[in-house]
């Protein structure tokens, strides 16, 4: 139990403490001390989650970013032949966080006599086998359960639940640009991973 100062009135150790005079001095002991010690770890403190905040962006940041989509160029729109598919490889950088890597990615390209340019995913919508485009029948084909495509990548015959997958692209000067993008497979919709 507390004991009573002079006057009677039971003070704590802490209210005993601030009330100590030091010398005759009418400014109380620990008062000054317990400020500046305040201060300082307040200041500190600023100062360290000051130099933290930073630090912890640049670590987590990068996680938290989505890849990266670049168009790519195919090469030159005028050297692909009109109303035939080309099987085109590229290679392109994916970031994905830290991680930097180049994969080659192969695409198909239809030229229309219009002069646009259709870019189909190599990957079948059904399973995600890649298909082959037969010059004879003038058809792609799935080796995998034998869907069946036109040259405009709509369904003819076989499982596939959708039309072949188009690429964004476009033709800025005079180069084929596509921008990759992978889609779940299986489903009647366009559902892009």
């Amino acid at each position: 139990m507390p004991s009573p100062n002079e006057s009677g009135i039971v003070l704590s150790a802490f209210a005993k403490g601030t009330l100590m005079m030091e010398d005759g001095l009418s400014t109380p002991v620990g008062t000054r001390r317990s400020f500046f010690v305040k201060t300082t770890v307040f200041i500190s403190s600023l100062i360290g989650i000051s130099l933290a905040v930073p630090l912890i962006g640049y670590v987590i940041a990068p996680a938290l970013q989505r890849r990266s989509k670049e168009w790519v160029s195919l090469g030159k729109a005028d050297a692909l032949p009109i109303g035939e598919p080309k099987a085109m490889d590229y290679t392109m950088t994916e970031k994905d966080g830290w991680q930097e890597r180049h994969t080659t990615k192969g695409v198909w390209a239809v030229k229309q006599s219009n002069g646009e340019v259709t870019v189909f995913s190599p990957i079948c919508p059904h399973l995600g086998c890649g298909y082959r485009w037969d010059q004879q029948d003038r058809l792609f084909k799935c080796p995998c359960h034998g869907s069946v495509y036109d040259i405009n990548g709509a369904v003819k015959a076989g499982p596939a639940p959708r039309p072949l997958d188009t690429l964004p692209s476009k033709i800025e000067n005079g180069d084929l640009l596509v921008q990759y993008e992978e889609f779940k497979s299986g489903l009647a919709k366009k559902v892009q991973l």
